[in-house]
C-alpha cells in the first residue's frame, strides 16, 4: 500500500505505538469532512474532490466555528461582543455560499 500512495504523490508517516491519542485530531478532521462536506456532495472526478477538499480546509480552518476554541475557528480570533444595544438592533449578517452552497460562511457586514 506504500508504494501504490507514494506513486501518487502522497507519503506515507507512521504514528507511534501504544497513543491512543495521536490519531484523535486527524480522526476527527476526517469524520467532520465526510459528514458535512462527502455526504452532501456528489465528486465527479479527482480534479472536483482536490478543489473540494482544498475549500473544506480553508472554511474548516478560517470560518468554522469550533466548540473547544470557544467558538473560534483555528486561524481566526474570537471576534469581539457587541453589547451596544443600538448596534445589536441594526445588525446585519451576510452569508456567503461556498461549494454550490454546501459550505456556508456567515460574517457581520460593516
Amino acid at each position: 500500500m506504500d508504494e501504490i500512495l507514494a506513486e501518487i504523490g502522497i507519503q506515507t508517516v507512521l504514528t507511534g505505538i501504544r497513543m491512543p491519542r495521536m490519531n484523535s485530531v486527524m480522526e476527527r478532521w476526517v469524520q467532520s469532512c465526510r459528514r458535512e462536506l462527502v455526504h452532501r456532495c456528489l465528486i465527479w472526478n479527482e480534479r472536483h474532490l482536490r478543489h473540494a477538499l482544498r475549500e473544506y480546509e480553508e472554511f474548516y480552518n478560517q470560518h468554522r466555528a469550533h466548540q473547544g476554541l470557544a467558538q473560534a475557528a483555528p486561524l481566526r480570533a474570537v471576534p469581539d461582543l457587541i453589547t451596544d444595544p443600538s448596534r445589536i438592533a441594526n445588525l446585519s449578517v451576510r452569508r456567503r455560499d461556498r461549494l454550490g452552497g454546501v459550505l456556508h460562511e456567515y460574517s457581520h457586514a460593516a
